[in-house]
């Protein structure tokens, strides 16, 4: 829309009197009640941005392309399908052509029923005004939704007769409608009308087609339901020729044929849409089960949950793998990452989003940058499971960041890496939030066939996921679920809401928010959603904060959760079995002391030579070991695992390391010529430099590693000659927040900022519509600010000031902006004049030399 036309629209003169109808949009605007505003701007926050003057720039902002584009992407599948409608109809359209154009010839009492509704949804964004008999679609979105040949309508609908003959000589307009059997007319105008006319009278249409050869007619049938062109040859076959004679086609170029709008109508029955959907697509159930079981499956999941991000972290707690230049996670580490949780890369990378999204990981900012747990994570570990879990799964829900995209391409090509910068979706978390919302409509114990709710999601946001399809994003070949070809083949869906639908889903049962493919009690929680076994209308959520739905959710979990135990259970073949979580002070020395070998409901820990030494290391005695396992097991010691701890501690610390750059010394001079005469130490730079001595050329901890790999055990030293102890001290970044979800536009505004905005809004239209009185020189242009001598303004000022009168003021702010304003002024001195600005609805004081002009008011307006 141009610059001129939106000012026209906005600034016709408003009609008086109760009864006139709305001439602009700005008109229907100044016509709702503070309410009507306030559900305008809560539908589109992007009007705010920043807070318009008057109700004529809330009408401008609210018609402009972006904007316009905005609030289409958000209407569902009927409301579009009513402004497809509208865009096709006659402007300004009367209800029942409306009505007709989405129920057909036979009529349909659910559209008739859904149809006000819909209306009413439109009216409220502003995309529709005007009273029934006159519904007006705005402008911009009438050309966004129009057909034309560069962009097809949804409707499959072409050019209307008058648009495809606009430049077609008057000889041929008089040709066809000749053949058509119409008398000839004087002018085009008049031949097009007649023709017209024919096309949308049903009978002497009707008689028309009836004279159609079957040939013609099958191709009227290609044509009807879009879309509407054709491509011909030089010497079109009889049946073309037939209908284009006859207008029934008409030529866009030398070889394209067009279907005009009436004549498809006509052949459609009167409809606009080949399936108009006025009511939503119903949920699926794939299955049933009680919903004691869902629960418990999903808190086991949860279980999982939490035994996952500790093992993925943990292993991390020295530090992670590098940042890659380009920022996120190697293939390789992500590949290394995905066989140390035994699970795929897809999941492995969810794992790490999770963690980083919850603020448990992130870079240390380094020069050598590396991943590693952030101080968060300590923190995170104190916490009972239940809180454990909630800390995940609600910073999950907001998240914009998107897993599921992780080995998929960008649009320039570039492979999308996990931990990377360009895994953030806007739409991410409106659609997981509204996943989990639509399973929670099924009974409880329900859960959900994927593919109804696919559609449902369609059919509610069917531009967005349109919008997506385009966009390129995902893996490429991976087959999503579609609307169906006409030949009955699956259509591979790509568009991004579906995309992210199935992720939600999938993510929703590693996290435990779902069990079996059916919500769960603490989901139910987290959303803030009424409970099955809600005792008070305080049970029901609804609108509590999120800290206190995720704490509620905690509390629903915590009882589904398994108890720790405190013990283990010691077999003859060097394994400990813990026959459940273990508490976390058993679990971190237990964790020292011998490697997992397998996981599940039951751990079994595996005690090795290496694993001994591992604890022996960490200042542990062979006694302090006993007596650890005594305490912690239910059954007794077995034997192989005595000597085994034995045997290692008795050999621990027989060799010293120290740094020459590093020695080894030992008080049997047989033992260190045992291993200058073994072939292996010749990497190790080994000489002796005394009889119990001997130097390396390498660092302690690569002497260290060699003599072990060798067979050796070998205990550091200090400097002082006492034993090091190898502490596990973790590493961690520097406190780190975790990301913050990029806004799907502008955020929702809030009660008091709604009022505050409407209460602007009116205050600057009362004062750009007041009526003023005209100065005795020429009138200024419409729009023009006020211009008068500083004397003359001066003396304006102060005589409103005595009389307590209102002025309208025209004022150029530091910046250079230029505003119209209308102030009742209260004081005047030193330069400046105070006074109630009507425009701002507040005191403001404004200098005198920023005042281009002053006009007196014609009569109180304010």
């Amino acid at each position: 829309m141009g610059i001129g036309e939106l000012d026209r629209e906005a600034h016709v003169p408003e009609v008086t009197g109760a009864a006139a109808a709305p001439r602009t949009l700005a008109e229907a605007l100044r016509a709702r009640g503070d309410e009507g505003l306030a559900a305008l701007l809560r539908a589109r926050p992007d009007l705010l941005s920043p807070v318009p003057n008057d109700l004529t720039q809330l009408a401008t902002r609210a018609g402009t392309r972006g904007s316009v584009v905005r609030a289409l992407e958000r209407l569902d599948r009927f409301a579009l399908q009513t402004a497809e409608a509208l865009a096709v109809a006659p402007d300004p359209a009367p209800y029942p052509v409306l009505l007709a154009l989405l129920t057909g010839d036979d009529g349909d009492p659910q559209i008739e029923a859904a149809l006000p509704g819909a209306l009413a949804l439109l009216r409220e964004q502003a995309l529709v005004w005007g009273e029934d008999e006159r519904l007006k679609l705005v402008r911009t979105a009438r050309e966004l939704l129009a057909p034309s040949a560069q962009h097809p309508s949804p409707t499959g609908l072409g050019p209307t007769v008058a648009e495809a003959t606009s430049g077609m000589s008057p000889g041929r307009v008089q040709e066809i409608i000749a053949a058509a059997g119409l008398p000839a007319t004087h002018d085009p105008v008049s031949a097009v009308a007649a023709l017209t006319g024919l096309f949308t009278d049903r009978d002497r249409m009707g008689a028309l087609l009836d004279s159609a050869s079957p040939e013609a007619l099958g191709v009227l049938d290609r044509l009807v339901w879009g879309p509407p062109y054709g491509e011909v040859s030089a010497n079109p076959a009889p049946p073309v020729r037939w209908l284009r004679d006859r207008g029934l086609l008409l030529p866009v170029s030398a070889r394209t044929m067009v279907l005009p709008r009436e004549v498809a109508l006509h052949l459609r029955g009167g409809r606009a849409h080949r399936a108009p959907e006025p009511l939503p697509p119903e949920l699926g159930v794939l299955r049933e089960y009680r919903p004691q079981v869902v629960d418990s499956a999903a808190a086991g999941q949860a279980h999982v949950t939490l035994a996952t991000v500790e093992e993925l972290l943990k292993s991390w707690d020295r530090g992670g793998p590098q940042v890659l230049r380009a920022g996120g996670l190697a293939v390789r580490d992500l590949k290394r990452t995905a066989a140390a949780l035994d699970v795929t890369e897809e999941t492995a990378a969810f794992w790490l989003e999770l963690c980083y999204g919850a603020g448990l990981l992130a870079s240390d900012g380094e020069a050598d940058e590396r991943y590693a747990p952030t101080p968060a994570y300590d923190h995170w570990l104190d916490l009972p499971p239940a809180e454990r879990w909630a800390l995940l799964v609600a910073p999950w829900l907001t998240a914009t960041r998107t897993p599921g995209l992780v080995g998929g391409q960008d649009a320039k090509g570039r492979t999308l890496a996990a931990l990377g910068p360009d895994l953030d979706r806007a739409p991410a978390p409106e659609v997981r939030h509204r996943v989990l919302s639509l399973l929670a409509t099924l009974p409880p114990g329900s859960a959900a066939d994927p593919e109804t709710l696919f559609a449902r999601l369609r059919w509610e946001r069917p531009l967005r996921g349109a919008a997506a399809a385009q966009a390129g994003d995902g893996k490429p070949g991976e087959d999503k679920p579609g609307d169906g070809r006409p030949d009955g083949r699956p259509v591979v869906a790509t568009d991004l809401r579906s995309r992210l639908a199935r992720w939600t889903l999938a993510e929703a049962e590693l996290l435990g928010l779902t069990g079996r493919g059916a919500l769960s009690g603490p989901a139910r929680a987290l959303l803030n959603l009424p409970l099955a076994e809600a005792a008070s209308p305080a049970d029901h959520g609804g609108g509590v904060e999120p800290s206190v739905a995720a704490g509620r959710a905690a509390t629903l979990l915590a009882p589904l959760l398994p108890e720790a135990v405190d013990h283990v259970l010691l077999q003859a073949d060097l394994t400990a079995v813990a026959p459940g979580p273990l508490r976390r002070p058993l679990a971190d020395a237990l964790a020292v002391l011998a490697d997992v070998e397998s996981k599940g409901g039951a751990t079994v820990y595996r005690f090795t030579p290496g694993s001994v030494r591992r604890a022996l290391d960490a200042g542990r005695t062979a006694s302090d070991l006993h007596e650890f396992l005594k305490a912690h097991s239910r059954t007794p010691v077995p034997q192989p695992l005595a000597y085994l701890i034995d045997d290692v501690a008795r050999r621990h610390g027989h060799l010293r390391v120290g740094a020459a750059s590093a020695y080894v010394r030992c008080d049997d001079d047989a033992v260190l010529g045992e291993i200058l005469a073994d072939r292996r130490s010749a990497a190790l730079g080994l000489r002796r430099i005394a009889p119990t001595v001997l130097a390396a050329q390498t660092d302690p901890a690569s002497l260290l590693d060699g003599l072990r790999s060798m067979g050796y055990a070998p205990a550091a030293e200090s400097a002082e000659g006492d034993v090091l102890i190898t502490r596990t001290d973790a590493y961690r970044t520097p406190a780190r927040t975790a990301p913050v979800p990029v806004p799907d536009g502008p955020p929702a505004p809030d009660t008091t900022l709604l009022g505050a905005a409407v209460r602007a809004i009116r205050a600057g239209d009362r004062a750009a519509t007041a009526v003023r009185k005209e100065p005795a020189a020429a009138p200024a242009a419409a729009g023009a600010l006020p211009r008068t001598s500083a004397a003359e303004t001066l003396a304006t000022v102060q005589a409103a000031a005595m009389t307590g009168s209102a002025v309208w003021i025209g004022y150029v702010n530091a910046e250079g902006a230029a505003s119209q304003r209308v102030i009742a002024p209260v004081r005047v001195e030193g330069g400046f004049v105070t006074g109630y600005d009507h425009t701002a609805d507040e005191v403001r004081t404004y200098p005198l030399h920023r005042i281009t002009g002053v006009a007196e008011l014609a009569d109180e307006q304010v």
